[in-house]
């Protein structure tokens, strides 16, 4: 029998997010018949409350640091400029509604059925939907988790006055005094908003430094740099407790210090999202790191049923999800062989302040993988600041495998960074050398023509 006529639909997609949703969309192109179920909001995670507004937020931050660099210019503004919080979070929803709407007619485009249900397993070809209207089951040939990352808040006495990136960004009041738990990226992220915003902000993190796997001078140049913005940064500890306080949270930290905070974001990781989907009962369980295990075909351990973005192992990036989606469809609509992403040479950007770019490896890594690398670093105040007065200063790494030349890593703190980076990780991912590099001409005056006129190895 036919999955055509075994099956409601060929594909049935959980979760509306950006792997979801391009999944949908191509396996739709291809000519399957597909639904999509979402209970929340479209577009997920990155438009709603992760990569979308936090860059806006970003963006407003900014203004902050540009004000001041203006006088250096010959700007003299009348007044010292005001933030009003309600503007920047109202337009931000505005905007994340206008996406919604976007998400909602490329589905609609693209001849996908939408539900506006909660989703659950209940065997290998069918779906349980529950809305207010009551609960109806559909069966598909395939069916694809595609629910993303939760956050998650260590127990701690308090820990439910603590804040997630879920809430952060809709908040009635704007924090005067604000408190980042923890220091990956989001941390560090929000870390640098809040402050760039106006609040007093102090990020929290248990180990020596943040940002762990990242290059250790990148993360050691991020730390000063952000010191010297005035982020209050507390490493080796941990918070204690929270007590609510009158309209203040008093923060106890495990070095013995309290801190009053207005507000605690908890950015302590995020974990699979597959609470109520049903696909423990099927025998899917997560492994040793929290996620779904998959094959090259991004089929579970129930060959139906598949898995990609936040769930399953790899970057936690919205490019990711959305290029593992073209493969899966490619596998299992076009038949394609499977050809594993390189995770290796996935770019990223960190939009602390200042921000992050990096591709490949860093000196830490190569160091472990080759016999032998050329580091070629240079650190400089930006020519912008020569007349703002500021004393940001731009670091930038090239990681070089001696033996070929082959250049393995680059890394940037600095304005701009993951815009620059970007044009940097296609040479790292297309294998350029050193030499080629070294016979690209430079833009001048640009901050960026120093990834091209690094001449002299730093060390070896």
């Amino acid at each position: 029998m036919s999955a055509e006529a075994a099956y409601d639909f060929d594909l049935f997609v959980i979760g509306a997010g950006s792997g979801g949703v391009r999944a949908a969309r191509m396996a739709a192109a291809a000519g399957a018949r597909v639904a999509i179920a979402e209970d929340r909001y479209l577009g997920g995670t990155c438009v709603n409350v992760g990569c979308v507004p936090k860059k806006l937020y970003s963006y407003a931050a900014h203004f902050h640091d540009s004000f001041d660099d203006a006088a250096g210019f010959g700007w003299q503004l009348a007044s010292p400029a005001l933030f009003d919080w309600p503007t920047l979070r109202d337009n931000k929803t505005s905007e994340i509604k206008r996406l919604n709407g976007i998400y909602q007619r490329m589905l609609e485009g693209a001849g996908v059925t939408l539900f506006n249900a909660r989703a659950r397993v209940t065997n290998p070809h069918t779906v349980a939907l529950t809305n207010a209207e009551g609960e109806v089951s559909v069966s598909a040939d395939k069916i694809l988790l595609a629910t993303g990352g939760w956050p998650w808040v260590p127990e701690f006495p308090g820990s439910d006055l603590a804040l997630t990136s879920n809430q952060v960004f809709d908040l009635e009041t704007f924090p005067k005094r604000f408190l980042v738990l923890g220091g990956g990226y989001i941390a560090v992220e929000f870390a640098s908003i809040f402050n760039g915003l106006g609040s007093e902000t102090h990020l929290i993190y248990r180990g020596d430094l943040f940002l762990k796997g990242f290059d250790q001078e990148v993360r050691e140049f991020t730390r000063d740099e952000m010191a010297k913005k005035g982020v209050h940064l507390h490493f080796s500890a941990n918070i204690a407790r929270i007590e609510q306080v009158g309209d203040a949270l008093e923060v106890e930290l495990t070095t013995g210090e309290t801190l009053d905070v207005d507000a605690v974001l908890a950015a302590t990781g995020r974990r699979a999202n597959v609470s109520g989907l049903g696909v423990d009962s099927l025998g899917i369980t997560l492994n040793s790191d929290g996620k779904v295990p998959i094959n090259d075909r991004y089929e579970t351990a129930v060959p139906s049923i598949l898995a990609l973005g936040d769930l399953i192992e790899g970057p936690e990036l919205t490019p990711v999800a959305l290029a593992e989606a073209m493969q899966l469809v490619d596998i299992h609509f076009h038949q394609k062989t499977p050809r594993p992403l390189d995770y290796d040479t996935i770019p990223t950007a960190v939009f602390c302040h200042p921000n992050i770019g990096t591709v490949g490896l860093s000196e830490e890594a190569a160091r472990e993988k080759f016999d032998r690398i050329r580091v070629y670093r240079t650190d400089f105040r930006a020519m912008k600041h020569t007349l703002s007065g500021s004393q940001e200063r731009m670091l930038m790494k090239l990681i070089v495998d001696d033996a070929c030349d082959v250049v393995v890593g680059a890394h940037m703190v600095g304005e701009e960074a993951g815009e620059l980076i970007q044009g940097i990780a296609i040479a790292v991912r297309a294998g350029l050398t050193k030499e080629d590099f070294d016979r690209t001409v430079g833009i001048h005056p640009t901050g960026a023509e120093e990834f091209v006129t690094m001449r002299t190895p730093s060390r070896y």
